[in-house]
């Protein structure tokens, strides 16, 4: 692949930006710079340095982020940051097949729950992650106003009704770590489904975070707005 469009197709630009940068000395390959966009490199295991910051050759993004309290999932958010604001900006601008260009988040978050966060540029990943067909459990640390007893476990796991559909919400576990912090496990994305689980039963959210998507947990070594790419074991982890 041509050097320019290897920039490109990373997100450095347009074809002329990635052409102005290549000539200005700003990218290397291997400690050499290279000042012209039509040399081609494999780019099998390929690593770039773009203005001395090194960046891994990716087809596709496939990214794991630990997302803090008060940002908002949106390309354009309303009352506070986006999360998109915590990535590097060759992620926000990968040119796609869809009407946004750069990775998508799967599955949003509210401002205020935190964890685990995938996001990718991969439609196909993406609409199978989306999918309610698929039904990928997800796993949130519940933590709760009042005791959390027997009888709203049970209800719990036996479904409850919201007040916008008639059909029970079910649980696919729930168990009880403390008083007032259980773990739930859904395979649903209902809006604020978790919130409105808890008033159904009686209780209300104080913490909501998310720690495991399928097989895949959230990495323990993450800090809290910290991203990194997603390895194909982590991959396989997610329909484990």
């Amino acid at each position: 692949m041509k050097l320019r469009q290897i920039l490109y197709s990373q997100g450095f630009g347009t074809r002329r930006e990635c052409t102005a940068l290549i000539e200005r000395g700003a990218v290397s390959i291997n400690g050499e710079v290279q000042r012209r966009g039509d040399i081609e490199f494999s780019v099998d295991g390929l690593t770039l340095s773009v203005d001395g910051a090194l960046w891994p050759f990716h087809a596709q993004a496939y990214l794991m982020l630990n997302k803090p309290a008060g940002f908002e999932c949106s390309h354009k958010p309303r009352d506070w940051p986006s999360v998109y604001e915590l990535l590097p900006m060759p992620l926000c601008l990968r040119p796609t097949k869809s009407s946004v260009d750069g990775v998508q988040a799967i599955g949003r978050l509210d401002q205020d729950t935190t964890g685990l966060l995938i996001l990718s540029d991969d439609g196909q990943f993406i609409h199978r992650m989306a999918s309610p067909k698929h039904h990928v459990p997800k796993l949130y640390v519940v933590t709760a106003k009042h005791a959390i007893d027997d009888a709203a476990i049970s209800a719990l796991l036996a479904g409850v009704v919201l007040n916008d559909d008639p059909e029970p919400v079910i649980a696919m576990a729930c168990v009880r770590v403390s008083e007032t912090v259980i773990k739930l496990t859904l395979t649903e994305g209902k809006y604020h489904q978790v919130k409105r689980m808890l008033a159904a039963v009686g209780n209300r959210v104080e913490a909501l975070h998310r720690a495991q998507i399928g097989g895949l947990k959230l990495d323990a070594n993450l800090p809290e707005g910290r991203w990194r790419w997603l390895t194909a074991d982590d991959l396989a982890q997610i329909n484990a």
